[in-house]
């Protein structure tokens, strides 16, 4: 018999995000990785999954499987230009979004197609930009209202390609408990 899965649990299957810092050249590519293949792995993810199950919540109280795909492709196009932004600007302060807000627009109601689609432009686009960055354009930074804090573009990857985990493994985590 299975341990029961604490809410802590279901909300953050792998954990919580811990930077590495200094991080290691092999660490860099390896979230580089993460990140150039989260969309066919979230793709595979629902690849089978119908309705019913899209709209089903990976945890109470949680978003849908169909609302963890858009705000995927939400939450990377907005990383992507944060890298930009720190890449062509010097030290620019941020745009936060308010991203349970945006769960809730009506595009989270479409086909998630349009968001894999979305995030795999999004995600190609993105890998090539931080496979091109040199040591020091990995130590560039912006500023974070929400976490008052400057951020190197360095703790930016390590973050976004464990957010590609995380939510991932909210939809294979759900498939495992429901047997889908």
């Amino acid at each position: 018999m299975g341990m029961t899965k604490t809410a802590e649990d279901l909300r953050y299957p792998i954990g919580r995000f811990r930077a590495v810092m200094p991080i290691t050249s092999e660490l860099r590519s390896a979230a580089i990785d993460a990140i150039a293949g989260l969309p066919e792995r979230m793709r595979a993810a629902v690849a089978d999954l119908n309705d019913t199950q899209l709209d089903t919540p990976y945890r109470p109280e949680g978003w849908t499987i169909r609302q963890v795909v858009h705000h995927v492709a939400d939450s990377h196009m907005n990383g992507l230009i944060r890298v930009k932004l720190a890449l062509t600007e010097e030290t620019p302060t941020i745009k936060p979004y308010d991203e349970n807000a945006w769960a809730l627009l009506a595009d989270v109601q479409l086909r998630v197609d349009v968001s894999l689609g979305l995030s795999e432009g999004i995600h190609a686009g993105w890998a090539a930009v931080y496979r091109a960055m040199t040591v020091e354009e990995f130590e560039r930074s912006f500023v974070h209202p929400e976490h008052g804090a400057q951020l190197t573009l360095d703790w930016h990857l390590q973050n976004y390609a464990w957010h590609s985990h995380h939510h991932l493994a909210h939809i294979t985590e759900l498939r495992r408990a429901k047997g889908w």
